[in-house]
């Protein structure tokens, strides 16, 4: 895993950008786009290409002052010859040109796990850890980004938000943070219709996390149909039967769609009840994953979910005796973890 200071001034040159997108796919990615310069410029696109990579490392910081660092170590070798640094509305033009689409591409061509066996919370008995999450972010206030992404409302009745905003659902790996997927759209789409497209990075030997928001029949059984294995939590207020109780005190349930066709077809899962100590102040919650394991694989248990996943997830929310079968012992003074 790379490690990049915050600090514009210590990205000295392109090494780094280059040794993570090697000049060579820059360019078969730029001609696979038709985004090739036809004469000779000053700003070429494999150049826009890294230096569009700069503003998004280092996004507070200004055109020219990312410009000037990329080629810094460049200069200093010899290799600029006549080249001189462009007008601020050079580079402007320049992004206009390149467009979206080669860093599309390049992005879905590079993006892949980087952890090893010894980057620590990466795996879990032999599966790579994955996780599903979304997030929003405002973007400049033009009238064509509100036309493709929208404004939310501000919760005073008509009015409407200051700035557009950008809604993104991403696959990614938990113990490098590497983004494997991602897909983006206005506010007004939501994080589970995006997470829908996210399988298809999917397959055998992942284990994918994923938080209450997420938990609904259909995007439950795009993601198993891969072959992976997941681990989602549950809302509060969800009921799950006891169909059959285990000794490690799980038990399998069945989940419905609240609608449509789905809602006749219940799908099986595994229920792990839950209770974080320490700095998580005792809070309790329920886990799904799939009702059926592989030979040879062990499933979840709770202890070793307990003990793998709290720094990752945070505090939890605290189950009704009702919902937890292993609450309803006589004379349980606490709840505690199966």
């Amino acid at each position: 895993m790379v490690r990049v200071s915050a600090r514009v001034s210590e990205l000295s040159d392109l090494g780094l950008l280059t040794w993570v997108y090697p000049p060579g796919l820059v360019d078969r990615v730029v001609a696979a786009c038709g985004c090739g310069e036809q004469r000779r410029r000053l700003l070429p696109a494999r150049l826009v290409v890294y230096f569009v990579l700069g503003l998004a490392l280092f996004s507070p910081a200004p055109y020219l002052e990312v410009m000037r660092h990329l080629v810094e170590g460049l200069r200093g070798q010899g290799l600029l010859g006549g080249w001189h640094m462009p007008a601020k509305s050079s580079l402007f033009r320049a992004r206009q040109r390149l467009g979206c689409e080669p860093l599309r591409v390049l992005f879905a061509t590079t993006a892949k796990p980087m952890a090893t066996e010894a980057t620590p919370g990466a795996f879990w008995r032999g599966l790579r850890l994955l996780a599903v999450d979304g997030t929003c972010w405002g973007v400049a206030d033009s009238e064509a980004n509100e036309a493709a992404f929208g404004r939310p409302g501000n919760g005073r009745g008509p009015g409407r938000s200051a700035f557009v905003q950008v809604r993104m659902a991403v696959l990614v790996e938990v113990g490098s943070h590497a983004v494997l997927d991602a897909e983006l759209a206005g506010c007004r789409t939501g994080e589970v219709t995006l997470a829908g497209r996210l399988p298809r990075s999917l397959g055998r030997g992942r284990f994918v996390l994923a938080d209450r928001e997420f938990l609904g029949v259909p995007l439950w059984r795009a993601f198993t149909v891969t072959g992976a294995d997941l681990l989602w939590r549950v809302p509060a207020n969800r009921v799950l039967p006891v169909i059959k109780q285990f000794r490690d005190g799980s038990w399998l349930s069945q989940i419905r769609a609240s609608s449509g066709p789905a809602r006749h077809e219940p799908v099986t899962v595994r229920v792990l009840a839950y209770q974080l100590k320490g700095q998580f102040g005792g809070r309790c919650g329920r886990w799904l994953s799939p009702g059926h394991h592989p030979v040879g694989r062990p499933p979840p248990s709770g202890p070793a979910t307990g003990r793998a996943l709290p720094r990752t997830l945070g505090y939890r929310v605290r189950l009704r005796r009702d919902q937890d079968p292993s609450a309803r012992r006589p004379h349980r003074t606490e709840q505690q973890d199966p």
